[in-house]
This record gives C-alpha cells, sequence and structure tokens, in this order.
C-alpha cells in the first residue's frame, strides 16, 4: 500500500516521505500505527515538536502542557506532530555546586540529541520549545546544523513575588543570603523571602540569560517577534503556542531555514538588543556558538564595538528596577525592537517567521501609557550597551563584563585568588572579603571547570553584604544574567590551559580600567611568562564520562564554548 499524499501539502513532505512512503516502507508504517498513527496522519508533513519538559525546575515546568496547545495548532494548520523531549540543567537550582558544571555542557547536549532525532526521523519541520538558560541555544545549535524549516517557542518568565512592598526574583534570593551571612537580616527574613521569591512557573524573571536569549532569538529572526514576552502562566500563552503550531506549516512552504536567517546583520541585531536591555554576558557565549555553527564571521570584539554604540534603554534587573513580567505589560520586546530600529541601530528588514519583516512586526508594538520599563533613546539609562569587552596582559583574547551605569568603572586591588568557586564561596559566606579586594576564581573554565560554572552565588552574596560597589570580581568562570556589579567572567585564555590569570599570586595588585577597556596584572611581562612556565600543569577533573569528553574538545570562551570539531 502506498502512503504517498495527494492534498495539499503533497509538496512538503520532502523528508519525511522517505520514511513513510511506498510499499518497503511497510514496517516504519506498521510501528508508528501501534501508537496510534494513521495512513492520513502519515500522509501528513510531520513536524517534530522538540520539548525541553522536566521536572526539576520551575522554568520549563509548563512546556508540556504548552506542547499540546502547539500540537493542536499543527494539527488544525494540516500538519501531524510528533513530540520529543530532550534535556534540561537548571542554573538557578544546581548554583554552587558541583552540578553546575554540567549546565553549559547541556547546551552541547540539547544541541546534538536534537540533531540526531531530527535526522534519525526526518521530520519535515521542527518546533523547539525552551525556557532555561540554555534550551534555547541548544536547541538553536541544533536546528542550526539539521537547516530545515523551523521555529523556537519560548515557554516564558515567571511572576516576580514580592515582599516588603518590592518585587523578587531568585537574584534576590541569593542577595539574601549573602546578607544572612552577614548579619544584616536574620534566618527567618531570608526564609520569608526564598518561599515568595518564585510564585509559579516559568524563566528567572529578570533580564537574566533566559529571558535575554529569548529577546535574542526574536531579534535573530528564530522565533516571531511577540511571542516571548507574555509570561509562562499568562493565558496568552497557550494562544501563542497553538498559533505557532499553526505557523509552522506557512514557515515549511516558505522553506524558512536558520541558513538563510542567520545573517551577519541577524547577529547584529541580537547583540543590540541585548546590549539595549541590558542583558547577559552569556548572551556573548551563545551568539558566538550559533555563528560558530552557521558559518558567520563573528567576534567578541564585535560585541564591544555594537554596545559601544547601542543606548541601554531598559530599566530591567538585574540592575534595573523591574522583571520581565514588567516588560511585557510596557509593551514587550517588539517596543525594545521598535526604538532601536526606529533610530536606526538594528536593521529592521530583516525576516521573521511570520514572513514579514522585523520593522513590520515591531511597528505592531503597543506601548503603555506612562511606562517608565524602556526609556526612550533619546533618554537612556546610559548612552552606551551594557556588555563591554576587556583586554590585557590577564585576558589577550578577551573578557566580558556587563554595567548598567553605577558601578565603578575603574579599579585597583589586591588579588584574593582562590582555584575555585567553592573555595570563594566559603571565603564570602565567611566574610574573609573586604573592600577594595580584587577576587580571582580560575581553574574554571571550559576546560578546566569544565563547563564554566556560573558564580551568583558569590557575586550576590557580596552584593548582598554591600561589597557590590568595592569589590572587583575576575574568573575564567562565566556568570549568571542575574549577576551585577563589577564582575569580569570569561577570561581568555583560562588558567587550565596556561592563561595569564594562572599567573596571578594572592596580593599583586589587578587594575580594571573599563573605560579603556583593559584588565591588568601590575607584574612584569618577564615575571608573568616565568610563573607561567615554572607552574605545574593541572590534571583533569573528570576522566571519564561526558564532562570528560566535553573538557577534550570545548574550545575557550573567546570561541563560544563551542566543541566543533574543525
Amino acid at each position: 500500500m502506498s502512503t504517498e499524499n495527494d492534498g495539499p501539502n503533497a509538496d512538503l513532505r520532502t523528508r519525511s516521505s522517505t520514511l513513510y512512503d511506498g510499499n518497503s516502507r511497510a514496517a516504519a508504517r506498521a510501528m508508528m500505527k501501534g501508537i496510534g498513527f494513521t495512513d492520513d496522519d502519515l500522509r501528513k508533513p510531520i513536524i517534530g515538536i522538540a520539548n525541553t519538559w522536566i521536572e526539576t525546575m520551575p522554568c520549563n515546568f509548563n512546556l508540556r502542557g504548552l506542547a499540546e496547545k502547539v500540537k493542536q495548532g499543527v494539527r488544525a494548520a494540516g500538519g501531524t506532530p510528533m513530540e520529543f523531549n530532550t534535556i534540561a540543567i537548571s542554573d538557578g537550582v544546581t548554583m554552587g555546586t558541583e552540578g553546575m558544571k554540567t549546565s553549559l555542557v547541556s547546551r552541547e547536549v540539547i544541541a546534538d540529541s536534537l540533531e540526531l532525532v531530527g535526522r534519525g526521523h526526518m521530520f519535515d519541520a521542527i518546533i523547539g520549545l525552551g525556557a532555561c538558560d540554555k534550551t534555547l541555544p541548544g536547541l538553536a545549535l541544533g536546528l542550526v546544523r539539521l537547516d530545515v524549516p523551523s521555529v523556537l517557542l519560548y515557554g516564558g518568565s515567571i511572576m516576580p513575588g514580592h515582599y516588603k512592598g518590592r518585587e523578587l526574583t531568585v537574584q534576590s534570593v541569593y542577595e539574601a543570603i549573602g546578607a544572612e551571612a552577614a548579619g544584616k537580616i536574620d534566618t527567618a527574613e531570608l526564609r520569608e523571602i526564598e518561599n515568595r521569591a518564585c510564585p509559579g512557573a516559568g524563566a528567572c524573571g529578570g533580564q537574566y540569560t533566559a529571558n535575554t536569549m529569548a529577546m535574542s532569538m526574536e531579534f535573530l529572526g528564530l522565533s516571531p517577534i511577540g511571542t516571548a514576552s507574555p509570561p509562562a502562566e499568562d493565558p496568552r500563552k497557550e494562544d501563542i503556542g497553538t498559533r505557532i503550531g499553526e505557523l509552522i506549516i506557512d514557515v515549511l512552504r516558505r522553506d524558512y531555514r536558520p541558513s538563510q536567517v542567520l545573517t551577519k546583520t541577524a547577529f547584529e541585531n541580537a547583540i543590540a538588543g541585548v546590549a539595549a536591555s541590558g542583558g547577559s554576558t552569556n548572551a556573548v557565549l551563545h551568539l558566538l556558538a550559533i555563528a560558530r555553527e552557521v558559518g558567520v564571521e563573528l567576534s567578541i570584539d564585535d560585541f564591544d564595538a555594537i554596545s559601544r554604540r547601542t543606548p541601554l534603554i531598559c530599566n530591567l534587573m538585574p540592575s534595573g528596577q523591574y522583571a520581565a513580567a514588567d516588560l511585557d505589560r510596557a509593551g514587550g520586546i517588539q517596543l525594545v525592537c521598535r526604538r532601536l530600529i526606529e533610530s536606526g541601530h538594528i536593521d529592521g528588514s530583516s525576516p521573521t517567521p511570520s514572513g514579514r519583516t522585523l520593522a513590520e512586526e515591531a511597528a505592531e508594538a503597543v506601548e503603555t501609557p506612562g511606562q517608565d520599563v524602556v526609556r526612550s533613546v533619546d533618554n537612556p539609562i546610559k548612552a552606551t550597551g551594557g556588555i563591554h569587552v576587556l583586554k590585557g596582559n590577564l585576558a589577550p583574547d578577551g573578557c566580558v563584563v556587563k554595567l548598567f551605569g553605577y558601578e565603578p568603572t575603574t579599579m585597583s586591588g589586591p588579588a584574593r585568588v582562590f582555584e575555585s568557586a567553592q573555595e570563594a564561596t566559603d571565603a564570602v559566606l565567611h566574610t574573609k572579603i573586604v573592600a577594595g579586594d580584587i577576587v580571582v576564581i580560575r581553574n574554571e573554565g571550559p576546560k578546566g571547570g569544565p563547563g564554566m560554572q556560573e558564580m551568583l552565588g558569590i557575586t550576590a552574596a557580596l552584593v548582598g553584604q554591600g561589597l557590590g560597589d568595592s569589590v572587583g570580581l575576575m574568573t575564567d568562570g562565566r556568570f549568571s544574567g542575574a549577576t551585577r556589579g563589577l564582575m569580569i567572567g570569561h577570561v581568555a585564555p583560562e588558567a587550565f590551559v596556561g592563561g595569564p590569570i594562572a599567573a596571578i599570586r594572592e596580593g599583586d595588585t589587578i587594575t580594571i580600567d573599563v573605560p579603556n577597556r583593559t584588565l591588568t596584572l601590575e607584574v612584569p611581562d618577564d615575571e608573568i611568562a616565568a610563573r607561567l612556565a615554572d607552574r605545574e600543569p593541572p590534571q583533569p577533573r573528570y576522566r571519564t564520562g561526558v564532562l570528560a569528553k566535553y573538557a577534550a574538545h570545548v574550545r575557550q570562551a573567546d570561541d563560544g564554548a563551542t566543541t566543533l570539531l574543525d
């Protein structure tokens, strides 16, 4: 029996027909019928639904229900959805433990698993559902490799909690931990903040990594404009899911693929969005990785150049006043996009999954009268964006810091050197760091960690102790999008491979000079070279398993911490 489709979508089955058409594919059809698919189902375009639902965090918790809405939309538009799942690791839950090292590694596993299922089951198009920090970039990497018509949908932000008249996010809890350690609040108040900070499902509620990457995916053209802003538990999200399911058939018909969309201009648009919104430094890693995968020439220096010319206009946490849900109420990501298009900071001619341009989509933004979440370009929070790339004898290949405008931009002080994040955490929580110190955390890079674990527990504790403006920190690891202060990450090369950060000794003077974009160890070059030559090469922390494989293949942070083989 043949299953060739004679319907209106016959020409859309360029991939799935290989699996399901003709007498020779009877066994494949038999297996699918065993789980409820019919001949009619298999004659339609097969749409993969790549879900990252997991029960280990609130971020992705709503995606199981959202996927059902997406599948309803696919069926209504004449396709057959097939849902599959991949992993996710919560940065917020694992923070400050050995488990945190798995987070960045999960981006590669997500990409690999999506690619494997997509290649094996030959979907005609794919919808990716992501929410927590690594899921959207991981899904994007996998879609780039497959290069099939595709769309990404963000599950949405959590709503903010409330305590004593202020909005709370998980950042508030980490800062409260530091405040309690310093005796500024008691354990009962810490517990009250803990109980109120995360009131439901959804990704962490400021312009942290998840919301930063959701905005980036809209600016890149991988997600439809206006779909990311509604919070996870807002009823609009279900309607958006259904519409995305319907849209994918049109995306398939137009053959809208990542290779056609992800141009240098698209990446420049995304970087401008990160800069203008005060977004996470993790966007540097993820956008570099996606660019490497698609073959677009993008460097860490592009982030600094674009940030220098892009004003910071969003008053969003971690350094600003408002949560992501407040951005939605103010007019959403599309309002930010419209501001930047009208001022010439991004290219509005870039395509979007809807078939319209970025400018056409952003023009429909509805700004709430009197809102002060998104400022005008003429009245920015800061004339330049939040992302700054420093170089110098401590970071010859670059490092990244995010500033909102109130932080010190220069600092010089004695190095307090720690060989791991845990060592530094213990010192901070035992109040052994004092004003003027420059905290150095090394051997936490892509290979050394491995996995570049985040340092939010440390940075937030410093802020909670009142040291956010008087202590600097540098690391070859990375930071949560919730980090604020003069905190420098992604130092490259990392200590594990012999980068200059490995030469720092306790008490050495380190100078941070953001205006001149330098990070300097005040030690003669020949002394730095001698220290590195005398250094005993460290041994890998993992010798078997996924972390060992990752460490063996991963590149440096300025290359996106990718695992490309070429």
